[in-house]
């Protein structure tokens, strides 16, 4: 499994960000929740991902940009937790919840436990 995080699992399109948000199912583990909806693509991807920090929360773009950062860095290195274990393909919008600026730790001490949830969510036969 490569670490990449190449442009195409990349989640851009507008109509699938609309879409997700929609339809879409969430599951939270404080301060990052998921967003999900299983779709198809035209691409060879196996699922586009997002990352999203409120606007509200952070003022400042260089802060939430870090903080958008942390979460692809970190969704990067264990997404083989993800990828090992599902079948079909996948809209994923990770948005960060809290109101202080995280570190790497933080971030992936909530992005590794969200994951597993997710897939243990998938495995139960629930969306």
């Amino acid at each position: 499994m490569s670490f990449r995080f190449p442009k195409t699992e990349k989640l851009k399109s507008k109509k699938l960000i609309e879409q997700l948000f929609a339809e879409g199912v969430g599951i939270t583990n404080y301060p990052i929740k998921l967003v999900y909806l299983k779709t198809t693509f035209e691409d060879a991807s196996k699922c586009k991902v997002g990352v999203t920090v409120s606007k509200r929360n952070f003022k400042s773009a260089v802060k939430r940009n870090r903080i958008k950062r942390l979460m692809r860095e970190s969704y990067r290195l264990n997404k083989h937790l993800i990828f090992n274990n599902i079948e079909g393909d996948f809209a994923f919008m990770f948005l960060y919840l809290g109101k202080e600026i995280p570190s790497q730790s933080r971030i992936t001490d909530a992005m590794v436990p969200l994951m597993q949830k997710f897939v243990g969510q998938l495995a139960k036969g629930s969306k």
